[in-house]
């Protein structure tokens, strides 16, 4: 084979520790550029990204000279301690553990797209734990509700 030719389109959702409500409003935008950043820096694309006080959400285009989760831990390491630098919240700043990624064709972009730009609209409807579990269910991920958050997560929405 002379090239290697790929089209692979990845949801990335992971949450703050805790689901506690860390990632501020005023500095939403900051984390999305330097997050971007880190993800343009491992040549990959990001379609789009957006975040809510408690998680955050990446669609992104992956080329296959990086593993997921390789990524996904160098996005959650560089962002972490960039926050902690800024000084945004109060005490120490860490990402859950685990993360989700789902798959999407060409075709179903425009609908992630709009899905991950409506967070703000989305969550006046249903609980990040609820999304998180719809998504779970929707692309049939075996899983173990013990296992889905960390085990000191005990938020209530």
């Amino acid at each position: 084979m002379t090239d290697t030719y790929t089209q692979l389109y990845i949801h990335i959702i992971f949450a703050v520790k805790g689901r506690q409500r860390l990632i501020p409003k005023q500095h939403k935008e900051t984390l999305h550029q330097y997050i971007t950043g880190i993800i343009r820096n491992k040549r990959q694309t990001v379609i789009r990204i957006n975040s809510m006080p408690d998680h955050i959400h990446i669609l992104v285009g992956l080329k296959p000279d990086i593993a997921l989760s390789d990524l996904v831990r160098d996005i959650k390491a560089n962002s972490s301690k960039y926050i902690n630098k800024k000084g945004w919240c109060v005490g120490r700043f860490e990402w859950q553990a685990g993360f989700a990624a789902f798959s999407y064709s060409e075709s179903q972009l425009d609908t992630v797209v709009n899905y991950i730009k409506n967070q703000e609209a989305h969550h006046t409807r249903m609980t990040f734990r609820e999304e998180y579990l719809a998504f779970l269910k929707r692309f049939n991920v075996p899983y173990n509700p013990k296992y889905v958050f960390d085990p000191d997560d005990h938020a209530e929405e």
